[in-house]
């Protein structure tokens, strides 16, 4: 057996076991190379080729390390076991049929200083220089320039500081492009900002800080660029961030739904290095799950000095969060924990039909063009529990021209319903609050004044119990503290509804002296809709549980508003 493939097997069962300390998505990403190994160990779809996996451990290790104290007296790469293990997956893996590589599409999510662009850059070499394809185009690729020649300028300084690479492959290293005359390839940075993406015919893409990409224009460019290759290779590497409306995170959540076998694609490999739910943030016990390399290149007495700062500054908890435990957190400031919301009040079990008759209210926040409108039903449970479900709406016009790379796939999964043209039908709107009015019998539905003064009065004409409720101070602060209070108990139980989720973690809030939270959004592409209807009818429940007879508003501590 190659060194390289030992290497990766040990790996792969030293995670699965326990014995390696590591995160659920990378026990996953281990536990489906095992399986796939068995299943596949005689005939099948797709054969491991321990020659192929091999062959891109040792051509990445002759060559030299060119940043920081490595790169000293011309000293080269030495693979760790976490890297052998996602190179001989991705490239040793076999189409039956024709021998071509199976993985079309590589995710690795790892914190910062953990060296992937460093290997990135060396695959990326691979990918022009020996994966045996006439005309390899190969790109780094990035929002802006400078980021995309960052792995580009270390694939081009391992060249400079190789004469043996060189010479045995022909490589003429240019200004801005590194090319193989012999077999007509190239490698260049491709940056969004730059233009010229058109008559791309790409055979490998290495695609840094997916996180940074606030659109899906390069993600669909790339795809679109590889379809006439035979074998062509997305590699992702990046940390996470805060986007969760962005590509980075879209394909974040399909890589994890890939290794819990929700969906079915084999040709997409994905591995996820961040903490398990429940794992504190400042234990050093769980940082190797975010930092594979943990006492190689990232330094345990520089994580140490960070989360120490990060401890004694409050604000640097999200930075250090995400740079350094590779969390996703929300906006800086976020004022719900998206994680309890998540890992605490998620139960996909839940169907809104099981509340009838149970005491309930509906928030109801409405705009006119690019805000999502929203009814929130919000219903008091047989238990000390909330429970919420949304409905939401958008004009086409705002999905088609919204950043938010989700909205189409969201719309598609009914989760959100479009009308035509640039403004929300109201109508629409007006029907089925007034349906869902008829079904659960709400004590009342609290709307604001802006948008909706029509909408009232024909909902209350129908014996809709409206309440005006302005969105201000006075109205949401109350019942936006005791929304994040429920959500760190679990005393506000959703179906798992992703766009709700989205939302949930857009909220920030800004406390003023007398300790009064209004509900913010960052940035205009962060909608909160959701959230608000929700604050909304919240409010209204706990004015009213007097009057409903709960008798579970002395077990929460609810406070009337």
């Amino acid at each position: 057996m190659s060194i390289y493939v030992r290497k990766a097997h040990e790996y792969a069962e030293g995670v699965v076991s326990g014995e390696i300390v590591a995160g659920k998505w990378t026990r996953l990403a281990c536990q489906r190379q095992l399986d796939d190994l068995e299943r596949w160990s005689q005939d099948g779809e797709y054969y491991f080729d321990e020659d192929e996996a091999h062959r891109v451990c040792a051509f990445i290790e002759e060559l030299p390390h060119v940043k920081g104290q490595w790169a000293r007296g011309g000293r080269k790469i030495e693979l760790e076991p976490w890297q052998c293990f996602r190179l001989v997956v991705v490239y040793g893996w076999q189409r039956t049929k024709d021998g071509k590589r199976r993985f079309r599409t590589a995710y690795t999510e790892v914190a910062r200083k953990n060296a992937k662009t460093t290997i990135a850059a060396g695959e990326a070499l691979f990918l022009l220089l020996n994966d045996d394809e006439p005309g390899a185009e190969v790109v780094s690729a990035a929002v802006h320039r400078d980021q995309a020649k960052i792995c580009w300028g270390i694939a081009k300084q391992m060249i400079a500081k190789s004469a043996d690479l060189r010479n045995t492959f022909g490589v003429e290293d240019m200004a801005h492009s590194i090319v193989v005359p012999d077999t007509g390839s190239n490698f260049l940075a491709l940056a969004r900002d730059s233009g010229g993406h058109d008559g791309r015919n790409i055979h490998g893409a290495i695609v840094d800080e997916l996180h940074a990409h606030k659109e899906r224009d390069m993600w669909e460019v790339l795809e679109t660029a590889t379809g006439s290759r035979e074998q062509p290779l997305i590699t992702t590497i990046t940390t996470a961030g805060s986007d969760r409306a962005g590509i980075c995170f879209e394909q974040r959540t399909y890589v994890q739904k890939v290794l819990e076998g929700v969906i079915d694609d084999e040709t997409y490999f994905g591995v996820v290095y961040t903490l398990d739910e429940g794992d504190e943030w400042d234990d050093e016990a769980v940082w190797p799950k975010a930092n594979p390399n943990l006492g190689v290149s990232v330094s345990l007495d520089d994580l140490r000095a960070k989360a120490k700062k990060a401890i004694e500054t409050p604000a640097a908890v999200a930075g250090f969060k995400t740079k350094h435990q590779n969390v996703w957190v929300s906006a800086d400031a976020a004022l719900f924990n998206i994680l309890a919301w998540d890992q605490k009040c998620k139960d996909t079990s839940i169907r809104i039909e099981d509340f009838r008759g149970c005491p309930c209210w509906i928030g109801l926040d409405l705009a006119s063009r690019d805000d999502l409108s929203a009814a929130v039903l919000l219903f008091e449970g047989d238990t000390d529990k909330f429970y919420e479900f949304p409905h939401l709406w958008l004009p086409e016009a705002a999905v088609e021209r919204s950043r938010n790379s989700q909205y189409r796939g969201w719309v598609d999964s009914g989760l959100i319903e479009v009308s035509d043209g640039e403004i929300i039908d109201l109508d629409l709107i007006e029907e089925r609050v007034e349906e869902l009015s008829n079904v659960y019998g709400p004590a009342s539905v609290p709307y604001d004044p802006f948008q909706a003064t029509q909408l009232s009065v024909h909902l209350a004409e129908k014996n809709v119990p409206m309440v005006e409720t302005p969105q201000n101070v006075r109205n949401l602060s109350e019942p936006t503290k005791e929304l994040g209070a429920l959500i760190l108990q679990g005393n506000i139980v959703h179906d798992g509804n992703p766009v709700m989720t989205w939302m949930i973690s857009n909220v920030v809030g800004h406390y003023d002296a007398k300790e009064h939270v209004y509900p913010r959004k960052q940035y205009p592409e962060n909608k909160i809709d959701g959230p608000v209807a929700l604050i909304m009818a919240l409010g209204m429940a706990i004015r009213q549980r007097v009057e409903i007879g709960s008798i579970y508003g002395a077990h929460r501590g609810l406070r009337a508003v």
